[in-house]
């Protein structure tokens, strides 16, 4: 069974609507002035990472694909743009048979990026691409942003599975998305059930302090836990006294409970005191888990202590203090008429203020230094150099409107542990700094 195909409700009929107003409003002046058939080149970029970060992170390409494949103008998006008068007749009958036809390109989900990296390039007419802008930024801006935390996340943990709890915290879609983005990012599992329906992945959890309340004491609530799911359950020993609830636990489930979680206080002390009384009482097998406000920075101090889990929630879903990648969406080419023969001829806004950028249809690699570590991102307009060929990063992803590149969540996950792995070393550091490889232009 493919949950995609369900029509869950965690998906949307229609993507159309994920835009701004004013892209409607520009494809009605270009039909009406004859450019909206212009051969256009537009480009995903960002000018800069967010502050003190090394490498970013592509995630959300393959909802990208759904959203490109899902914007279709039904009749109720249609009658809500004439009732507003949005948009003229002629142009809400153009919209009424709207396919995207031309072709995508893209960094494969998963992959690393740097400032001016063409992440995703789109091409057609200037009026099939335009209207993609919105919901394309949306995508990729918000899941980009909690991979590159999840990916710190992971490299602070080291081989310590991470979960994912950050569903509470966020809007009830934007959280089954950050799932999926902490998932490709290092995350080994959700609590979100909506995430694992939809996109596969591992869901787990058992129960929280209102399950301990609920009851007339601790040594109650955990002998109802493990009577229901066994001893290999996960019990929260910190509602009331973190000692007496571990002796409790290890007496109610035996040496084989499965794992306890800690989720307030001094947690590298509480991490210390609880490893050691599991194994004075013979439960050496016992795993501990910590959750409580956890980022990269709370993960890497706990490197020393005796913790085999982390779950992390907040931090995650609002990218850890960056909750956007500043991605745009820009055109980087046209041609000069709407005649398909017309060559293309490189556009580029130039203003003060770092807002510029540079015009052109790109190419992207990724240059090596002999030990095979990554030395530079090297991007281009012109012909790809032979000593680059092999290690270009764009992949078709759409051609001639058709996806030709939907994978497992899987591919991407393992695409971006071999990328990060790639970098120099000192990508993982957490300590502030500049792009980790630096951006050359051909």
């Amino acid at each position: 069974m493919n949950p995609a195909d369900l029509g869950l409700p965690v998906d949307v009929p229609s993507t159309a609507l994920f835009t701004d107003h004013y892209e409607l409003t520009m494809l009605q002046a270009a039909l009406a002035n004859g450019t909206a058939d212009r051969r256009s080149v537009f480009e995903v970029f960002t000018r800069r990472l967010p502050e003190g970060r090394r490498y970013g992170v592509v995630a959300g390409t393959g909802r990208v694909l759904d959203a490109v494949e899902n914007f279709r103008f039904d009749g109720a998006v249609l009658e809500f743009l004439r009732e507003r008068a949005v948009v003229d007749m002629r142009t809400l009958d153009w919209l009424s048979s709207y396919r995207f036809s031309g072709d995508i390109w893209g960094y494969p989900e998963g992959e690393v990026y740097f400032p001016g990296s063409p992440i995703l390039r789109v091409e057609g007419s200037f009026a099939e691409c335009v209207l993609l802008e919105t919901v394309v930024l949306s995508i990729l801006n918000h899941d980009s942003a909690i991979a590159a935390a999840a990916s710190r996340m992971a490299s602070a943990a080291g081989e310590r599975p991470l979960i994912e709890m950050g569903a509470r915290r966020t809007h009830e879609l934007a959280a089954v998305a950050a799932s999926r983005a902490a998932y490709v990012g290092g995350f080994t599992s959700t609590s979100d059930l909506a995430a694992g329906f939809r996109y596969g992945i591992p869901t787990v959890g058992t129960s929280a302090h209102a399950f301990t309340l609920l009851h007339d004491s601790e040594r109650d609530a955990f002998t109802a836990q493990v009577a229901s799911l066994g001893g290999g359950t996960t019990l929260l020993v910190d509602t009331y006294d973190v000692a007496e609830a571990v002796r409790t636990a290890v007496e109610i489930a035996g040496t084989g409970l499965g794992a306890v979680r800690i989720d307030s206080g001094d947690l590298l002390l509480v991490a210390h005191r609880v490893r050691q009384q599991l194994d004075e009482l013979g439960a050496g097998r016992t795993k501990i888990v910590v959750t409580s406000d956890l980022d990269e920075y709370a993960i890497a101090s706990l490197a020393a202590a005796p913790v085999d889990a982390y779950g992390v929630g907040t931090q995650l879903v609002t990218g850890s203090g960056h909750p956007t990648c500043s991605m745009v969406y820009k055109l980087v080419a046209r041609a000069q008429s709407a005649d398909p023969k017309a060559p293309l001829v490189p556009v580029a806004k130039k203003a003060s203020g770092g807002k510029t950028s540079v015009g052109g249809r790109k190419w992207a690699a990724r240059r090596l230094d002999t030990d095979g570590v990554a030395e530079a991102e090297v991007v281009g307009t012109g012909p790809v150099p032979a000593a680059l060929a092999d290690r270009q990063l764009l992949v078709q992803l759409v051609k001639a409107g058709e996806v030709v590149a939907r994978e497992p969540l899987e591919a991407a996950r393992n695409r971006h542990r071999e990328a990060r792995g790639g970098l120099p070393l000192s990508a993982t550091q957490l300590s502030r700094g500049e792009a980790v490889i630096p951006t050359e232009y051909l």
